[in-house]
């Protein structure tokens, strides 16, 4: 079974960027390397702040959604306790 995980990165502008994948380290490289999502393109680098692995394709995504809902504070602070 496949592994799924929400990850967060600090971008290069201090905003939050969240969003799933199957391989953690690959998908950093890609967004670093402008092969990830474009909307990080003007926001390179970007660091890898938390991550969470969810049982299937279907949890980690609702959780991205539920994540995603958040204020960039509350992000800040979860993460900050996560830490």
């Amino acid at each position: 079974m496949t592994k799924w995980f929400v990850y967060m990165v600090s971008c290069s502008d201090n905003s939050i960027y969240t969003g799933i994948t199957t391989n953690v380290s690959r998908r950093m490289n890609q967004h670093n390397n402008k092969k990830g999502a474009k909307a990080l393109y003007g926001k390179l680098p970007v660091r890898l702040v938390f991550t969470e692995e969810q049982i299937d394709k279907t949890k980690a995504a609702k959780r991205e959604n539920e994540i995603q809902s958040w204020s960039h504070e509350k992000k800040v602070v979860f993460i900050e306790k996560a830490g």
